[in-house]
């Protein structure tokens, strides 16, 4: 099987696996009236959501290229990691409202009925991110749904916690507590991922590139002389492009500095680069073209 079949195969165990257990946890939640179970089964059924969408983008990313959309649909993967960081965000005011509620008016919750429930969490959540974990080192998109099952693991060990406490003590109001640690565990957790996934929205250069190092290694290539209008930006969670203007002092040796420009932001991780050679009797600066624009 290949990286890509292998990759689809953990996402649809996943998801299969995520589903029942937050069928379970929303049940036991309800009968037993705990605020504890309820807001991690809405938090892992905003799991399940989520690694839809990163399945979704993942397949889309590998669709080819067409007249319409000549970079392909490898964006939709930048967009989903995106959707996942506002999930979260979402999940954690949800979560802070109820539990703000159940601390105001405390209820009785079966603390062992918690505890197991959450354990059962614990397995779910811990063999999904474990799965995804290989997968999620260089991928933005697969990062995001590993984080959201790495952090619902811990989260359970909590919700676990919380039941112990209340079979031994009959501290009700430890479950709502507990409510509010998740929800902020969740936002603090998942801030890199929106900040991240935000730039990358808006074109902003990814967090793996270092602008000055592109910018010494383009000028490192001995046929440039100088360079301006550098713009580097993701085309998806995985793959990164780059356009530059670079200044050749000898017209013959221009494309012995196109391939040299194109080396050296490869090895930046850059892995689509356009670039234009210049000379300096044809330096275009940095004047903006006016095609199209009204006057």
């Amino acid at each position: 099987m290949t990286a890509d079949g292998r990759l689809s195969t953990v996402f649809y165990w996943a998801i299969a696996l995520n589903l029942i257990y937050v069928v379970i946890e929303a049940s036991a939640g309800w009968v037993k009236g705990s605020m504890g179970l309820l807001s991690d089964a809405g938090h892992n059924l905003g799991d399940v959501a989520s690694l839809l969408i990163s399945l979704v983008a993942y397949k889309a990313a590998r669709r080819a290229a067409n007249d319409r959309y000549t970079f392909g649909y490898g964006r939709a993967t930048v967009e989903a990691s995106l959707a996942n960081a506002v999930i979260l965000y979402v999940a954690v005011v949800l979560i802070a409202v109820e539990s703000i509620d159940r601390l105001l008016h405390p209820s009785a919750v079966d603390g062992d009925t918690v505890a197991w429930v959450a354990a059962a969490g614990v397995v779910v959540n811990g063999v999904t991110a474990w799965m995804l974990l290989g997968h999620s080192r260089n991928d933005l998109n697969v990062r995001g749904a590993f984080m959201h099952m790495a952090a619902d693991t811990l989260v359970s060990v909590g919700v676990v916690v919380s039941g112990i406490i209340i079979a031994f003590t009959g501290w009700y109001v430890i479950d709502p507590i507990i409510g509010l640690c998740i929800a902020v565990m969740i936002a603090a957790g998942s801030y890199s991922l929106l900040r991240e996934s935000l730039r990358m929205a808006l074109d902003g250069v990814p967090d793996n590139i270092d602008v000055d190092k592109v910018r010494a290694a383009i000028l490192a290539v001995p046929e440039v002389s100088s360079m301006h209008h550098l713009h580097i930006w993701s085309m998806s969670t995985t793959s990164t492009a780059l356009t530059v203007h670079v200044v050749v002092s000898d017209p013959s040796q221009i494309d012995r500095a196109i391939a040299g420009v194109r080396e050296a932001a490869c090895g930046c991780g850059i892995s689509h680069s356009t670039i234009e050679a210049e000379t300096a009797s044809n330096e275009c600066g940095d004047v903006s073209c006016s095609c199209g624009q009204k006057r």
